[in-house]
């Protein structure tokens, strides 16, 4: 099943059912919204299916996929991994600092109070700050009890998506070193128009892991195709790591972090941070800058057949004047 939000003038939008092409869709009543619906998952979930099955059937109406907001337009919580150990390791190299000695999973709380639609343009107020995108997958979960084990956070995964959690890296660094966290290095993330059930992907959802391809185009040329099996972590070990000394919330939103692939020379990279480490070790100084005003990305996961289940990502950097 896929779910998608379309703007009605509110600031949670409308929640539609999307049919398997991605070409109609249907309201479904009592369920103003995707936030709504997350938080009365048992009660919403069979209105849900019996709207996808009237698509099927030929129902609903013509979807504009361009007009889509982000699958959730805000949140109640978003809370980003870092499961991908390649990425890791060559942060560190960019940013030329130790790896922090922990088995445990790295984890930040981000801006929930706004996702921003997929074909939006996305604002930012000086090039010099280190414009970067991060693709990355995620999970929305229904309400978790503090102290779950990841074993049990399983049945807790409503909703698979895809995210561009966007990155100002100049700021990333000195942010880091107070030992707080981020709060002016990451703004406002992106979201793919579809927000999927998880037996949608069918065989590439295992073992608690998105294990589609993520293809990123950087103003129109490939930037990477990597893969999101390799996390270190699964997202039910993330959300049992969230959720060690709080509940999550219903609608809580969490993130993989970058994908990242050992074979990066090969499938490239899903950030731009990235390959300028990679470009350090092989020749000794960054040779990539990053984006700039009017610099367009295109990011959408990709099944084996070449499908888009989640849709794309495809928006401009613009100056926030």
């Amino acid at each position: 099943m896929r779910l998608a939000t379309r703007p009605n003038g509110t600031s949670d939008g409308e929640l539609v059912v999307v049919g398997a092409d991605g070409a109609r869709c249907m309201g479904v009543g009592g369920l103003p919204n995707l936030l709504a619906a997350i938080a009365s998952w048992n009660e919403a979930s069979p209105l849900l299916l019996a709207a996808a099955e009237r698509v099927e059937a030929g129902e609903g109406e013509p979807i504009d996929v361009t007009a889509l907001l982000s699958p959730l337009p805000r949140s109640w919580q978003w809370l980003d991994g870092s499961a991908y150990t390649t990425h890791g390791d060559l942060m560190h190299v960019a940013f030329a600092t130790d790896a922090p000695a922990s088995d445990r999973p790295l984890m930040y709380q981000g801006l929930s109070d706004r996702f921003l639609a997929p074909r939006a343009d996305v604002p930012f107020p000086d090039v010099a700050l280190g414009i970067d995108f991060e693709g990355e997958f995620g999970v929305i979960v229904d309400a978790v009890p503090m102290g779950t084990c990841a074993d049990d956070a399983a049945a807790h995964i409503r909703l698979l998506v895809q995210i561009n959690d966007w990155s100002l890296r100049a700021l990333a660094l000195p942010e880091m070193k107070t030992g707080f966290g981020w709060i002016q290095a990451k703004p406002a993330c992106s979201m793919a128009p579809f927000a999927l059930t998880p037996d949608e992907l069918g065989p590439e959802w295992r073992d608690g892991r998105v294990c589609c391809d993520l293809v990123v185009d950087w103003n129109g040329k490939r930037f990477g195709h990597v893969n999101g099996a390799p996390m270190a972590f699964s997202f039910p070990e993330l959300i049992a790591h969230a959720a060690r000394t709080r509940d999550l919330v219903a609608g809580t939103i969490i993130g993989s972090g970058t994908v990242s692939n050992p074979d990066y020379a090969t499938r490239g990279s899903a950030c731009i941070a990235e390959r300028r480490a990679i470009e350090m070790i092989a020749q000794g100084a960054p040779q990539t800058g990053f984006m700039v005003f009017g610099d367009t990305m295109r990011m959408a996961g990709q099944r084996r057949d070449g499908s888009e289940p989640f849709g794309v990502i495809e928006q401009v950097v613009v100056f926030a004047g």
